[in-house]
């Protein structure tokens, strides 16, 4: 169309239907992917299929990455049309945030944001293929993926009103985008990791389905630019408005600079002067900085709070018994100083709230002290000043801290899943193990400082105001307020404090070369995705004034059988129920909060709810410390009695008849609350998301001495994972293990799924650094202190066996069968019962010797923690092992052990060491080392004089002798305190003549 200016000559424009635009988009795409699968299939199908694991007949459809980047000219067409492709696509990014953005809401702009990168990452990895530079082409194209969670969902959100078809459209296809994703990580760790021939064929199947649903959702555009009937216009913007065009359009104009004669009519604008825009900047952002800083604050506070227990437990487990360092839980008590009106109208003011918070600080600085003690001292201080500001805004703004508290122990949480299960700023972790310390303390203050000079509430809802004026119809009874926000603090501090608490919960091992259930580093953001739906759901309820909805008894039903599925169940369906706990706790959040405040009463409320916290904490530990504390036995395994229990207490938040229909005032939220929560939710799921596929493996594990069938084992009792200075020992055990270059390692008293150890999971650096397989043994709700087995072999099956233990502690035992070269070999990882216990002891010992008994004749190898003497009689458990079990003592001249035992049966042990502990635990580390017979072989002759060739270490290959750097003692040598001690040097052992090896 042209128009003739008045002033002018006739200047031509267009108007373009913007719906044109998305069809284009959408037919682009699909042709580019599938003209490359077309050409491929015809020209290199056998090519194209073929993997490093496989190829045709068992593998024999290609992955989406086999087929657009690797082969001529499937490639070449590919990069050619999805060029084409790019125009368009930018295009349709652009009109949908001119659609949708809005003043009251960032979300079309973030959806716009994470659009436009989504884009330039699908360059990366188009143009970037994987035969170019694989890990780059694997990071752009997980960035691609990762960022569909905040254009899709976001897309869905910003959907303008009118288009409630396109809404429904884009819901649909973005579950099913999603739900794709699952079993696309299923198949895909099948073949990366387990190397099964033909999982990639059904990889790929998910993976070209990711792109059908990418293309398809996109798709959606031309029907909500045609509903809205949105054109663009090319050309002078003028005589677009002076034509014949169509009424009730928007447009949006494309052209070049105004005429003379219209910047001549066009009015002046006014220069602000510089503080005022500075000012107008400020005030535009200042919501969004209000909502980080609180978010912080919040997280500072879970890390502290959560701090608490392992940094006075430390005493406890030296002592195993009541140390007297207990008492420092009863700092969260501190509420009870809210019983004094003064200081209770003090705690309301900003002042007073910033005072407490800054003292509470105090608890990260700990990280400084080196005595145990004196970090314990100020931790329970900083606790106790963190708990006063933090229950009175609980009072105050209950719909607004819901959503802040759940949202900081996410953030703690996740804090944890990206930093190899530890909090960066805990007081008992520093630069050496993995903290984060001086950020963290810097970031502090700014967030403080923040909250101090921040403007008196100034994005507050028409509806909060409203609400403001209401009082609840009658105040909840301060008991009824108490008990379900005591029980709703210790589940999230006992169930969701660490992502793979649940995982742990429902560990089983391992079933045909597979793991029964989710693994903790892979699957631990699941956890916390579920964790955002529940809150997404207190969200809703909140920013609609709904609370009242949640009180719903199904509700609570949906709650209680959740757990109930927690409890008794194991593998995915128990971690099914925790998920869906997970939902209903975070869910449940502005209805507890909300219950407690609705009281009236802050100090009783406050402090009946920390003391009910306090008892069910104490409660969880007697049920696994009852051999060490006092009235032990009435709790000894009942952690049913604790799940019920916190469970009840939640149930005077609920709406039932017999209390009467309780009515409470609820505080809307602002719009840009409820934006900036979803937007935190939607990048802490895309950090946890991203945090699993980093770690998931790229290589097949390897043992470090591959091709000499040489295995190399260990045990270690850890102390659950704190060493003599009260600070994490992970990364000085995994320096350790890495030393001697272990291929199978057990070690013992590492179950850290526990308040009392910070929800920690000891093998996270380990396994994600060095590459194990990895069996955590009986979980946290199986009521020991924990075994761990390592492998750089595959673990073919594991079961997990609890030791009779008729008087005291209950014993762990982990019997696995690992594939050792083409062997089967079977190891046991146990921890017995004390000297206390002879009874339990002997108990213990004849089913470990039934254990290795009943593997006859399949190789063994041993690694407990027995306390006995060697040699020592029945009843005690040397010989009840060696002489039922079958098996061999490593070295049964060693006689200066009590502790640490290793014991084998078919294999040649070339070597044996043992190892100063340092400062890591109370207990060496025992090392040895075997060769397995040659395959479908066994050993020739296991007589003593065979067992008993001692050897120098030259008169063995290099590849038998153990690191020369560990020679040494306490003055000199060695590496970081550790060296060989007892016998100051490694035991070698020939191997016998006729062996076949």
């Amino acid at each position: 169309m042209t128009s003739k200016d008045k002033d002018g000559p006739s200047i031509g424009h267009y108007i373009l239907k913007a719906s044109t635009i998305a069809r284009a988009h959408t037919i682009f795409a699909y042709t580019a992917f599938t003209s490359a699968l077309a050409l491929g299939l015809l020209l290199h199908y056998k090519k194209i299929v073929k993997n490093g694991i496989a190829g045709y007949p068992e593998e024999w459809f290609p992955s989406v990455s086999a087929t657009i980047g690797d082969w001529y000219p499937e490639r070449n067409v590919f990069q050619i049309v999805i060029a084409l492709t790019s125009g368009p696509r930018i295009a349709l990014v652009s009109l949908q945030y001119f659609l949708q953005r809005s003043t009251e809401s960032s979300l079309p702009a973030i959806v716009f944001v994470s659009g436009i990168i989504r884009t330039l990452s699908c360059g990366g990895w188009v143009y970037i293929t994987s035969s170019d530079d694989h890990d780059a082409h694997d990071i752009f194209m997980i960035t691609y993926i990762v960022l569909n969670l905040p254009w899709m969902i976001g897309g869905i959100y910003s959907t303008t009103i009118k288009c409630p078809s396109v809404r429904r459209k884009r819901s649909v296809i973005a579950s099913a985008f999603f739900l794709a994703i699952v079993p696309l990580v299923y198949f895909f760790i099948q073949h990366k990791v387990y190397r099964i021939p033909g999982a990639y064929t059904h990889y790929s199947f998910f993976e070209w389905g990711l792109i059908f649903f990418d293309v398809l959702y996109d798709a959606c555009a031309e029907e909500e630019f045609r509903l809205n009937n949105l054109h663009v216009a090319i050309g002078d913007l003028k005589s677009v408005n002076g034509s014949a065009a169509p009424t009730q359009v928007k447009y949006i104009h494309i052209g070049g600079s105004p005429s003379r004669h219209e910047r001549s009519e066009s009015p002046k604008i006014r220069s602000l002067p510089a503080s005022n825009w500075v000012a107008s900047l400020v005030s535009l952002y200042r919501p969004y900085v209000s909502f980080t800083s609180d978010l912080y604050l919040s997280y500072i506070f879970w890390s502290i709070f959560t701090s608490l227990i392992p940094t006075l437990f430390y005493f406890s487990v030296w002592e195993l018994a009541i140390a007297g360092s207990e008492l420092a839980l009863f700092s969260t008590l501190s509420p009870i100083w809210l019983s004094i009106p003064t200081i209770l109208n003090w705690a309301h003011t900003r002042g007073g709230q910033t005072i407490m918070r800054l003292l509470s600080f105090t608890g990260v600085a700990a990280y400084v002290l080196q005595s145990p003690l004196h970090r314990l001292f100020l931790v329970a201080f900083a606790t106790s000043a963190a708990m006063i500001p933090q229950v009175v805004t609980w009072a105050d703004n209950p719909g607004y801290q819901s959503i802040m508290t759940g949202l900081g122990l996410m953030l703690s949480s996740l804090s944890k899943h990206v930093n190899h299960s530890n909090n960066p700023v805990w007081p008992f972790i520093d630069e050496r193990s993995g903290g984060y310390n001086k950020e963290g303390l810097l970031l502090a203050f700014l967030a403080l400082y923040e909250f101090f000079t921040r403007p008196d509430e100034e994005g507050r809802s028409p509806e909060s105001e409203k609400n403001d004026s209401a009082q609840p119809v009658s105040a909840t009874h301060w008991l009824l307020g108490a008990l379900p926000l005591g029980s709703f603090i210790f589940i999230l501090h006992s169930l969701f404090a660490d992502p793979s608490t649940l995982i742990a919960w429902s560990w089983t091992g391992y079933e045909n070369g597979r793991p029964r259930g989710p693994l903790p580093h892979l699957h631990g953001s699941l956890t916390l995705l579920c964790q955002s739906i529940g809150l997404l759901i207190a969200l809703q309820a909140v920013a609609r004034s709904k609370v009242h909805l949640l009180a719903n008894p199904l509700w609570f039903v949906f709650g209680s059988a959740s757990s109930y599925v927690m409890y008794t169940h194991r593998n995915w369906l128990g971690y099914l129920g925790g998920l869906g706990l997970a939902i209903f706790v975070m869910g449940s959040s502005p209805l507890i909060l909300h219950n407690a405040s609705s009281t009236r009463a802050v100090f009783k409320t406050s402090f009946t709810a920390m003391l009910v916290y306090c008892l069910l904490a104490l409660a969880n530990v007697w049920t696994v410390a009852y051999a060490f504390v006092p009235g032990g036995v009435y709790l000894r395994e009942r952690t049913d009695l604790v799940t019920i229990a916190q469970i009840v207490c939640l149930v005077p938040a609920f709406k039932w008849p017999a209390l009467g229909n309780r009515q409470s005032s609820a505080t809307a939220l602002t719009s840009t609350i409820s934006s900036c929560t979803r937007t935190a939710l939607a990048l802490m799921s895309i950090v946890a998301v991203l945090a699993s596929l980093y770690r998931l493996p790229t290589a097949p594990i390897q043992p470090f001495r591959a091709g000499h069938r040489i295995l190399r084992a260990g045990i270690w009792t850890i102390h659950f994972g704190i060493d003599n200075e009260g600070r994490d020992s992970q990364r000085r055990v995994m320096n350790l293990i890495k030393g001697m270059e272990l291929d199978v390692v057990g070690l013992l008293e590492t179950d850290l799924h526990r308040t009392v150890y910070g929800n920690r999971d000891l093998t996270r650096v380990i396994i994600e650094d060095m590459g194990y397989n990895v069996d955590l043994g009986p979980g946290p709700n199986s009521h020991t202190w924990g075994a761990v087995l390592l492998s750089k072999f595959p673990i073919i099956n594991s079961t997990h066996h609890l030791l009779p233990s008729p008087h005291g502690e209950l014993a762990p035992a982990i019997e696995a069968v690992l594939d050792v070269y083409g062997t089967s070999v079977t190891v046991i990882v146990s921890h017995n019962g004390q000297e206390e216990d002879p009874l339990d002891r002997e108990l213990q010992s004849k089913e470990l010797a039934r254990i290795m008994s009943e593997a006859y004749p399949r190789p063994v190898i041993f690694l407990g923690y027995v306390v006995t003497r060697p040699h020592a009689p029945r009843p005690n458990p040397y010989q009840i092992l060696v002489e039922d079990g079958n098996v061999h003592d490593v070295d049964q001249e060693d006689h200066d052990r009590w502790c640490e035992y290793i014991l084998y049966r078919g294999l040649y042990r070339t070597s044996y060491a043992r190892i100063s502990r340092s400062t890591v635990t109370d207990t060496e580390m025992q090392v040895a080392q075997f060769v397995l017979p040659r395959h479908g072989r066994g050993v020739t002759n296991e007589t003593e004089s065979a067992r008993y060739l001692r050897s120098r270490k030259e008169g063995l290959p290099p590849q038998h002798w153990f690191p020369m750097a560990y020679y040494g003692n306490r003055r000199w040598g060695g590496v970081n305190g550790h060296f060989y001690h007892v016998f100051d040097t490694p035991l070698y052992y020939a191997i016998p003549e006729g062996a076949e090896i």
